[in-house]
């Protein structure tokens, strides 16, 4: 038998302006940040809080230098020992990688699986022969049987390239592009290793990406034929804080996309009816980002972009997505476009190349304390709720929701905004039930239903499906 409870949301929910402003909730603190009730922000969780303070811009900067001295790291660039001895091309840069996770499994007590997932691309446009891709990735398994089987993800990838894609010799340092996105990464498993978490994390570093997204797309791939419950995955890519006219350093774009692209007919016709068109699984942990930013204040603002990706341009979490995931992109405000798939060279004044000195460390660091934020809570959060429904039976202005319950959840939360809004405005507590009424109409606003702990985490949220 379900458990119900009645809600009258004509009751206005408490609010503030002040992000600042914050109150117990058990043991658990909670920010409030503008537009939003309190209850909509996510727990402030004291282990993730101090952990944060670890992400360091000198180890960034320590960790970019390093993949910048390896000379190129063109996919196409050598791999062979007698270069991997010399320190120089793709395959040294990826033992270096996979050093780095070993180094910080050592100090974690084994805690982490450092794995390659390494094959052979045919031949394609930018691949004039069969070359060895490798993926180098850390696994922190959850501490929960059940929960570990999810899994959230951070991505870069580590190769570079100059104008000529084909290149494979000229010194292309991709110290933004995408060497922040790597030095994300192995901060995130350097820092969170420390911790525990009820859910699977995995610290990824993907090559190819220049010549077509290969090693990402052959990585998620793999993740879907092996029947991987990726729950999310963040990819950063050109996170460096560009040091050129107009960046604005205290706020990171996340893309996201927006009906999604492994949608059938039947799918898409319930989209559209639903207004459902800005409510994919992507959105909705762009707004998770949003919310954990809010809470954490890592120094950085999540920009929501409800786009895929830029003009022109694409990057790793589409391959992702292709598969069925939810996955997002993590890009600096505004980029130097001198600095990104240029030769070096200086013409008419002006200096082309993506080199070190033109990367804010303390930028990636905070770009990399939001990425950690955002895994930790949700590694350490319940599962959503499943089979959400609002109940469309009959003609009226209440809403019915109803879910199946979610382990290790002691509550949930139902939250909703205007249709036109593109941040949750509003959430209600209703206790540890399946069924909840509230006196608003489902007409006029977009629900969504997730679940909570003892200590206040907070699941990504599950839109209603129609039932009647």
């Amino acid at each position: 038998m379900r458990a119900t409870a009645r809600i009258d949301a004509s009751v206005p929910t408490l609010s503030t302006t002040f992000r600042a402003l914050a109150f117990s909730f058990g043991s658990t603190l909670f920010f409030a940040s503008p537009g939003y009730t309190q209850e909509t922000v996510q727990a402030v969780d004291p282990r993730i809080a101090v952990a944060l303070k670890d992400i360091s811009p000198a180890h960034v900067q320590a960790n970019i230098e390093k993949l910048v001295s390896f000379g190129t790291r063109s996919t196409l660039s050598a791999q062979d020992p007698a270069s991997i001895a010399r320190r120089q091309g793709i395959g040294a840069a990826r033992e270096w990688i996979k050093s780095q996770f070993e180094r910080y499994s050592k100090d974690c007590g084994g805690c982490l699986e450092v794995k390659m997932d390494a094959f052979i691309q045919a031949p394609a446009e930018r691949i004039p022969q069969p070359t060895e891709i490798s993926n180098v990735y850390a696994v922190m398994k959850g501490t929960d049987p059940e929960a570990a089987k999810r899994i959230v993800l951070v991505t870069g990838h580590y190769d570079s390239r100059v104008t000529d894609v084909l290149d494979s010799k000229s010194a292309a340092p991709g110290a933004n592009d995408d060497g922040s996105g790597t030095a994300v990464s192995l901060e995130c498993a350097r820092v969170l290793s420390k911790l525990k978490f009820h859910s699977t994390i995995i610290f990824l570093t993907v090559a190819g990406e220049e010549q077509g997204l290969n090693g990402s797309r052959h990585f998620a791939q793999m993740a879907k034929e092996q029947g991987w419950n990726i729950v999310a995955a963040l990819n950063n890519d050109i996170v460096g804080g560009d040091k050129g006219t107009g960046q604005d350093p205290a706020v990171v774009r996340v893309f996201s996309e927006g009906v999604p692209v492994t949608a059938d007919d039947k799918q898409l016709k319930q989209i559209r009816s639903l207004g459902g068109e800005s409510d994919s699984p992507s959105r909705e942990l762009a707004r998770y980002i949003e919310e954990v930013g809010a809470a954490y204040d890592p120094g950085v603002k999540a920009l929501l972009v409800f786009r895929l990706d830029r003009y022109l341009r694409g990057g790793d979490h589409s391959a992702f997505n292709q598969q069925g995931y939810t996955a997002v992109r993590f890009t600096e405000y505004r980029e130097d476009f001198n600095h990104q798939h240029q030769t070096l060279r200086t013409e008419n004044g002006i200096e082309y190349g993506d080199l070190t000195k033109f990367v804010d460390f303390g930028y990636v660091a905070k770009v990399a304390r939001l990425n950690a934020a955002t895994l930790a809570a949700l590694a350490s959060a319940p599962a959503s709720p499943a089979n959400v429904k609002v109940v469309t039976s009959n003609l009226d202005n209440d809403s019915t929701l109803k879910w199946d319950p979610s382990p290790n959840a002691s509550g949930y939360e139902v939250i909703w905004r205007a249709t036109s809004s593109p941040l949750w405005e509003h959430a209600q507590s209703v206790g540890n039930v399946m069924t909840t009424t509230l006196k608003l109409s489902k007409d006029n606003v977009i629900f969504a239903v997730r679940a909570v702990d003892r200590e206040g985490h907070r699941s990504l949220p599950v839109l209603p499906l129609p039932e009647r």
